[in-house]
């Protein structure tokens, strides 16, 4: 994946933020991962963003890219890894699960958003990959 500078990183995590609050405003906690996805894939669209959906992400070994069945929930402008979630409470395996995409996909910004929240600020994780 390409690495924009740091401001526009920001400016897509910003936008990123935006959509998912506009979405969960608007459709509140109680629905699958996948209709939330929709709808904030289609919000950042929107926003002018180029928005990739259930990305294949292949793993590097031994020189050879093996396709182990990962993939990405959804990624922004070829540089920002999106992982939703729709649970209780995030736990560390989730974490780990995001992390280990930032490094697969060598991004170095992601987003956990956990939609089964009263309010969507406290739903959004940010994680950065210090590469």
């Amino acid at each position: 994946m390409k690495t924009p500078d740091p401001d526009r990183l920001n400016e897509i995590g910003t936008e990123i933020v935006r959509a998912a609050i506009r979405v969960h405003r608007n459709l509140g906690p109680g629905l699958l991962e996948s209709a939330y996805q929709t709808c904030h894939v289609f919000e950042l669209r929107r926003a002018g963003l180029k928005v990739e959906s259930e990305v294949t992400l292949p793993i590097e070994y031994r020189d050879r890219r093996i396709d182990c069945g990962y993939r990405v929930d959804v990624i922004v402008d070829g540089a920002v890894v999106i992982e939703n979630k729709v649970v209780d409470r995030i736990l560390p395996i989730h974490t780990a699960q995001l992390i280990t995409y930032l490094k697969l996909s060598g991004s170095r910004l992601g987003y956990m958003l956990n939609w089964k929240v009263k309010l969507m600020k406290r739903g959004i994780h940010r994680f950065v990959n210090r590469l």
